[in-house]
Protein backbone atom coordinates (compact mmCIF):
# COMPACT_ATOMS: atom_id res chain seq x y z
CA UNK A 1 0.00 0.00 0.00
CA UNK A 2 1.26 3.51 -0.88
CA UNK A 3 -0.01 6.75 0.75
CA UNK A 4 0.29 9.45 -1.89
CA UNK A 5 0.08 13.44 -1.50
CA UNK A 6 0.03 15.66 -4.44
CA UNK A 7 0.23 19.64 -4.41
CA UNK A 8 1.93 22.36 -6.50
CA UNK A 9 4.97 22.83 -3.74
CA UNK A 10 4.50 19.61 -1.83
CA UNK A 11 4.13 15.67 -2.42
CA UNK A 12 5.37 12.45 -1.02
CA UNK A 13 4.77 8.90 -1.36
CA UNK A 14 4.69 7.12 1.45
CA UNK A 15 5.33 2.88 1.29
CA UNK A 16 3.78 1.27 4.23
CA UNK A 17 4.99 -2.51 3.88
CA UNK A 18 8.81 -1.13 3.57
CA UNK A 19 8.39 2.54 5.42
CA UNK A 20 10.19 3.76 2.04
CA UNK A 21 9.03 7.87 2.26
CA UNK A 22 10.12 10.27 -0.75
CA UNK A 23 9.29 13.93 -0.61
CA UNK A 24 9.32 16.72 -3.07
CA UNK A 25 8.40 20.24 -3.95
CA UNK A 26 7.76 21.40 -7.51
CA UNK A 27 10.29 19.53 -9.10
CA UNK A 28 12.16 16.26 -8.04
CA UNK A 29 14.79 18.02 -6.79
CA UNK A 30 13.00 20.68 -5.01
CA UNK A 31 12.96 20.19 -1.20
CA UNK A 32 9.75 21.60 0.76
CA UNK A 33 10.75 23.92 3.89
CA UNK A 34 7.81 22.46 5.56
CA UNK A 35 4.42 20.47 5.60
CA UNK A 36 1.97 22.98 5.00
CA UNK A 37 -0.42 19.95 5.43
CA UNK A 38 0.23 19.17 9.21
CA UNK A 39 2.73 16.57 10.53
CA UNK A 40 4.19 13.74 8.63
CA UNK A 41 5.36 12.04 11.45
CA UNK A 42 4.23 12.54 15.13
CA UNK A 43 6.07 10.93 18.17
CA UNK A 44 3.41 10.40 21.08
CA UNK A 45 4.32 9.17 24.18
CA UNK A 46 1.99 7.19 26.16
CA UNK A 47 3.24 6.18 28.95
CA UNK A 48 5.80 7.10 31.54
CA UNK A 49 5.91 4.26 33.66
CA UNK A 50 9.69 2.45 33.14
CA UNK A 51 10.88 0.45 35.86
CA UNK A 52 14.59 0.19 33.78
CA UNK A 53 16.84 -2.61 33.29
CA UNK A 54 16.18 -5.83 36.45
CA UNK A 55 14.14 -2.85 38.31
CA UNK A 56 16.95 -0.07 37.80
CA UNK A 57 16.03 2.45 35.89
CA UNK A 58 18.61 3.85 33.52
CA UNK A 59 21.35 6.81 34.37
CA UNK A 60 21.00 8.68 31.04
CA UNK A 61 16.53 9.19 30.53
CA UNK A 62 16.04 12.28 29.50
CA UNK A 63 12.47 11.77 30.72
CA UNK A 64 13.48 10.88 34.25
CA UNK A 65 10.92 7.67 34.15
CA UNK A 66 10.54 5.66 37.21
CA UNK A 67 7.95 2.76 37.74
CA UNK A 68 5.50 5.56 38.99
CA UNK A 69 3.73 7.20 36.74
CA UNK A 70 0.63 7.78 33.67
CA UNK A 71 -0.54 6.33 31.13
CA UNK A 72 -2.92 7.56 27.60
CA UNK A 73 -6.02 5.29 27.58
CA UNK A 74 -6.99 4.72 24.18
CA UNK A 75 -10.18 7.04 24.59
CA UNK A 76 -7.81 9.76 24.80
CA UNK A 77 -5.38 9.10 21.95
CA UNK A 78 -8.74 8.14 19.87
CA UNK A 79 -9.62 11.85 20.62
CA UNK A 80 -5.99 13.16 19.71
CA UNK A 81 -5.77 11.07 16.21
CA UNK A 82 -8.90 11.90 15.29
CA UNK A 83 -8.07 15.78 15.60
CA UNK A 84 -4.97 15.00 13.13
CA UNK A 85 -4.90 15.86 9.74
CA UNK A 86 -4.73 12.58 7.02
CA UNK A 87 -1.04 13.69 5.79
CA UNK A 88 0.09 11.50 8.71
CA UNK A 89 2.03 8.48 7.90
CA UNK A 90 3.64 7.19 10.92
CA UNK A 91 3.09 7.26 14.46
CA UNK A 92 6.64 6.64 16.88
CA UNK A 93 5.30 5.53 20.00
CA UNK A 94 7.10 6.33 23.32
CA UNK A 95 7.19 3.56 26.40
CA UNK A 96 9.35 2.00 28.84
CA UNK A 97 7.91 -1.20 30.09
CA UNK A 98 6.31 -2.71 27.61
CA UNK A 99 3.71 -3.92 30.20
CA UNK A 100 3.39 -0.40 31.38
CA UNK A 101 -0.10 0.64 29.61
CA UNK A 102 -2.55 -2.21 29.21
CA UNK A 103 -3.90 -0.43 26.29
CA UNK A 104 -1.08 -0.28 24.07
CA UNK A 105 -1.65 -3.00 21.49
CA UNK A 106 -5.10 -1.60 21.13
CA UNK A 107 -3.66 1.91 20.32
CA UNK A 108 -1.49 -0.13 17.93
CA UNK A 109 -4.49 -1.65 16.03
CA UNK A 110 -6.53 1.45 15.87
CA UNK A 111 -4.03 2.92 13.60
CA UNK A 112 -3.77 0.23 11.42
CA UNK A 113 -7.53 0.29 11.04
CA UNK A 114 -8.82 3.72 11.43
CA UNK A 115 -10.85 4.92 8.45
CA UNK A 116 -10.37 8.51 9.17
CA UNK A 117 -6.23 7.94 8.50
CA UNK A 118 -4.42 4.46 8.80
CA UNK A 119 -0.92 5.23 9.89
CA UNK A 120 1.87 2.64 10.80
CA UNK A 121 3.12 2.41 14.34
CA UNK A 122 6.47 2.26 15.46
CA UNK A 123 7.81 1.97 19.07
CA UNK A 124 10.81 2.16 21.15
CA UNK A 125 11.37 -0.25 24.73
CA UNK A 126 13.60 -1.00 26.60
CA UNK A 127 14.41 -4.34 26.38
CA UNK A 128 12.93 -5.82 29.38
CA UNK A 129 10.48 -8.81 29.66
CA UNK A 130 10.18 -8.73 25.99
CA UNK A 131 8.47 -12.26 25.59
CA UNK A 132 7.55 -14.72 22.87
CA UNK A 133 4.03 -12.93 23.11
CA UNK A 134 4.68 -9.23 23.21
CA UNK A 135 7.04 -9.83 20.43
CA UNK A 136 4.86 -11.13 18.34
CA UNK A 137 2.37 -8.90 19.10
CA UNK A 138 5.51 -5.81 18.40
CA UNK A 139 5.99 -7.73 14.99
CA UNK A 140 2.08 -7.78 14.25
CA UNK A 141 1.41 -4.54 14.32
CA UNK A 142 4.82 -2.53 14.29
CA UNK A 143 6.24 -1.12 10.79
CA UNK A 144 9.84 -0.70 13.60
CA UNK A 145 10.84 -1.87 16.92
CA UNK A 146 13.86 -0.33 18.39
CA UNK A 147 15.29 -1.73 21.55
CA UNK A 148 17.44 1.33 23.42
CA UNK A 149 20.81 -0.24 24.59
CA UNK A 150 20.85 0.42 28.45
CA UNK A 151 22.07 -3.35 28.95
CA UNK A 152 23.89 -5.30 26.40
CA UNK A 153 22.52 -9.25 26.98
CA UNK A 154 18.86 -7.53 27.66
CA UNK A 155 19.24 -5.69 24.48
CA UNK A 156 20.23 -8.10 22.19
CA UNK A 157 18.15 -10.77 23.52
CA UNK A 158 15.25 -8.59 22.83
CA UNK A 159 16.66 -7.93 19.41
CA UNK A 160 17.26 -11.68 18.83
CA UNK A 161 13.70 -12.84 19.89
CA UNK A 162 12.09 -9.68 17.85
CA UNK A 163 13.83 -10.76 14.34
CA UNK A 164 12.39 -14.02 15.11
CA UNK A 165 9.26 -12.93 14.42
CA UNK A 166 6.85 -12.92 11.70
CA UNK A 167 5.67 -9.24 10.68
CA UNK A 168 1.83 -8.05 9.51
CA UNK A 169 2.70 -9.20 6.07
CA UNK A 170 4.25 -12.93 7.31
CA UNK A 171 7.70 -11.84 6.27
CA UNK A 172 10.34 -11.87 8.78
CA UNK A 173 10.13 -8.79 11.17
CA UNK A 174 13.13 -6.92 9.16
CA UNK A 175 12.78 -3.01 10.53
CA UNK A 176 14.40 -3.55 14.28
CA UNK A 177 16.85 -1.64 15.11
CA UNK A 178 18.84 -0.46 18.77
CA UNK A 179 19.27 2.65 20.08
CA UNK A 180 22.25 4.06 21.16
CA UNK A 181 22.83 7.21 23.15
CA UNK A 182 25.94 8.75 22.28
CA UNK A 183 27.77 10.65 24.58
CA UNK A 184 31.56 10.76 26.27
CA UNK A 185 30.10 8.13 28.65
CA UNK A 186 28.64 6.20 26.53
CA UNK A 187 31.56 6.31 24.10
CA UNK A 188 32.99 3.01 25.01
CA UNK A 189 29.21 0.84 24.91
CA UNK A 190 28.96 2.83 21.53
CA UNK A 191 32.27 1.28 20.01
CA UNK A 192 31.15 -2.52 21.55
CA UNK A 193 27.47 -2.42 20.29
CA UNK A 194 29.06 -1.60 16.78
CA UNK A 195 31.63 -4.54 16.81
CA UNK A 196 29.29 -6.83 18.64
CA UNK A 197 27.17 -6.28 15.16
CA UNK A 198 30.04 -8.16 13.40
CA UNK A 199 30.21 -10.59 16.38
CA UNK A 200 27.22 -11.25 17.89
CA UNK A 201 25.01 -14.19 16.26
CA UNK A 202 21.90 -12.54 18.59
CA UNK A 203 22.54 -9.20 16.43
CA UNK A 204 22.48 -11.26 12.86
CA UNK A 205 19.47 -9.71 11.85
CA UNK A 206 19.56 -6.45 13.15
CA UNK A 207 18.41 -3.53 10.78
CA UNK A 208 21.07 -0.70 11.61
CA UNK A 209 22.30 1.00 14.69
CA UNK A 210 20.60 4.26 15.49
CA UNK A 211 23.01 6.64 17.03
CA UNK A 212 21.14 9.34 19.21
CA UNK A 213 23.10 12.21 20.00
CA UNK A 214 23.18 13.82 23.97
CA UNK A 215 20.76 16.71 25.17
CA UNK A 216 21.83 17.70 28.64
CA UNK A 217 18.58 16.70 30.50
CA UNK A 218 16.59 14.62 33.24
CA UNK A 219 18.54 12.28 34.98
CA UNK A 220 21.94 12.32 31.98
CA UNK A 221 22.11 15.93 32.84
CA UNK A 222 25.88 15.67 34.18
CA UNK A 223 26.69 13.88 30.97
CA UNK A 224 28.49 15.31 27.94
CA UNK A 225 28.15 15.33 24.50
CA UNK A 226 30.27 13.44 22.24
CA UNK A 227 33.39 15.36 20.43
CA UNK A 228 33.03 15.53 16.87
CA UNK A 229 36.67 13.65 16.75
CA UNK A 230 35.43 10.00 18.46
CA UNK A 231 31.57 10.68 16.68
CA UNK A 232 33.48 10.55 13.88
CA UNK A 233 35.66 7.01 15.08
CA UNK A 234 32.01 5.42 15.03
CA UNK A 235 31.42 6.43 11.54
CA UNK A 236 34.50 5.45 10.16
CA UNK A 237 34.61 2.32 11.63
CA UNK A 238 31.02 1.16 10.32
CA UNK A 239 31.39 2.64 6.79
CA UNK A 240 34.31 0.61 6.59
CA UNK A 241 32.84 -2.34 8.03
CA UNK A 242 29.27 -2.50 6.05
CA UNK A 243 27.69 -1.76 9.53
CA UNK A 244 24.27 -0.65 8.77
CA UNK A 245 23.74 2.54 10.84
CA UNK A 246 21.22 5.65 11.32
CA UNK A 247 20.68 8.90 13.50
CA UNK A 248 18.18 10.67 14.72
CA UNK A 249 17.90 14.19 13.55
CA UNK A 250 19.77 15.77 16.35
CA UNK A 251 23.13 14.03 14.85
CA UNK A 252 22.56 14.96 11.24
CA UNK A 253 24.75 17.98 11.25
CA UNK A 254 27.61 16.23 13.34
CA UNK A 255 27.33 13.31 10.59
CA UNK A 256 27.39 15.53 7.54
CA UNK A 257 30.20 17.12 9.11
CA UNK A 258 32.29 13.61 9.47
CA UNK A 259 31.35 12.74 6.38
CA UNK A 260 32.49 15.73 4.44
CA UNK A 261 35.48 14.70 2.11
CA UNK A 262 33.40 10.84 1.48
CA UNK A 263 33.23 10.20 -2.29
CA UNK A 264 29.22 9.35 -1.47
CA UNK A 265 28.67 12.69 0.58
CA UNK A 266 25.83 13.34 -1.91
CA UNK A 267 23.92 10.48 -1.37
CA UNK A 268 24.36 10.29 2.46
CA UNK A 269 23.18 13.86 2.47
CA UNK A 270 19.95 13.05 0.44
CA UNK A 271 18.73 10.33 2.71
CA UNK A 272 19.75 12.37 6.18
CA UNK A 273 17.10 14.73 7.72
CA UNK A 274 18.47 17.39 10.29
CA UNK A 275 15.74 18.38 12.91
CA UNK A 276 12.61 18.50 11.02
CA UNK A 277 10.86 19.59 14.67
CA UNK A 278 7.82 21.98 13.62
CA UNK A 279 7.88 21.11 10.05
CA UNK A 280 7.71 17.66 9.77
CA UNK A 281 6.81 15.96 13.00
CA UNK A 282 5.73 16.69 15.88
CA UNK A 283 4.90 15.61 19.97
CA UNK A 284 2.51 14.59 22.03
CA UNK A 285 2.75 13.82 25.77
CA UNK A 286 0.97 11.59 27.98
CA UNK A 287 -1.19 14.73 28.87
CA UNK A 288 -2.22 15.15 24.96
CA UNK A 289 -0.07 18.35 25.35
CA UNK A 290 2.53 19.24 22.42
CA UNK A 291 6.19 20.33 21.99
CA UNK A 292 8.16 20.90 19.06
CA UNK A 293 9.66 18.11 20.00
CA UNK A 294 10.41 15.82 23.46
CA UNK A 295 13.29 17.44 24.27
CA UNK A 296 11.69 20.94 24.68
CA UNK A 297 8.98 19.80 26.84
CA UNK A 298 8.95 21.75 29.95
CA UNK A 299 12.12 23.87 28.95
CA UNK A 300 12.44 27.65 29.83
CA UNK A 301 10.81 29.70 27.48
CA UNK A 302 9.19 26.61 24.90
CA UNK A 303 5.67 27.22 24.13
CA UNK A 304 3.41 24.35 24.22
CA UNK A 305 -0.16 23.69 22.49
CA UNK A 306 -3.06 21.42 24.21
CA UNK A 307 -3.65 19.53 20.67
CA UNK A 308 -6.30 17.06 23.30
CA UNK A 309 -8.26 20.14 24.17
CA UNK A 310 -8.06 21.95 20.91
CA UNK A 311 -10.95 22.58 18.61
CA UNK A 312 -9.33 22.97 15.17
CA UNK A 313 -5.49 21.15 14.95
CA UNK A 314 -4.48 23.25 11.61
CA UNK A 315 -5.61 26.63 13.34
CA UNK A 316 -4.28 26.01 16.81
CA UNK A 317 -1.50 24.04 16.57
CA UNK A 318 0.50 23.54 13.00
CA UNK A 319 -0.32 27.29 11.74
CA UNK A 320 -0.22 28.55 15.58
CA UNK A 321 1.69 32.11 15.47
CA UNK A 322 4.20 30.53 18.11
CA UNK A 323 4.49 27.58 15.97
CA UNK A 324 5.29 29.71 12.68
CA UNK A 325 8.00 31.73 14.81
CA UNK A 326 9.43 29.06 15.91
CA UNK A 327 9.70 27.44 11.98
CA UNK A 328 10.97 30.55 11.02
CA UNK A 329 13.61 30.14 13.57
CA UNK A 330 14.63 26.86 12.73
CA UNK A 331 14.87 27.56 9.60
CA UNK A 332 17.37 29.71 10.06
CA UNK A 333 19.90 28.06 11.06
CA UNK A 334 20.25 26.21 8.18
CA UNK A 335 22.05 29.33 6.74
CA UNK A 336 24.32 29.91 9.54
CA UNK A 337 26.47 26.67 9.07
CA UNK A 338 28.47 24.89 5.72
CA UNK A 339 26.38 22.22 5.76
CA UNK A 340 23.40 24.47 5.25
CA UNK A 341 21.63 22.15 7.96
CA UNK A 342 19.17 23.02 10.22
CA UNK A 343 20.12 22.70 13.82
CA UNK A 344 18.49 22.77 17.24
CA UNK A 345 17.78 26.43 18.47
CA UNK A 346 17.70 25.37 21.85
CA UNK A 347 20.17 22.42 22.94
CA UNK A 348 23.98 22.16 22.31
CA UNK A 349 24.44 18.22 20.83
Amino acid sequence: MIKRVRTKDYNYDFHFDTGLFIRWGNMLQDDPAFSPLGPELLDIEVSTICSGIDRKPCPWCYKSNTRKGENMSLDTFKTIFNKLPKNLTQIAFGIGDIDSNPDLFKIFKYCRVNEHNKVVPNVTVNGWNITNKYADKLASLCGAVAVSNYDKDTCYDAVQKLTERIDINDNPLKQVNIHQLTALETFQSCNEVIKDKLEDPRLKKLNAIILLAYKRKGRGNQFHSLPEDKFKELVDYSLIHNISIGMDSCSAFKFLSCIKNHPQYKQFETLVEPCESGLFSFYINVKGISYFCSFLENEPNIPYFDVLGCQDFMKNVWFHPKMIDWRKNLLTTAHKNELNCRTCPHHEV
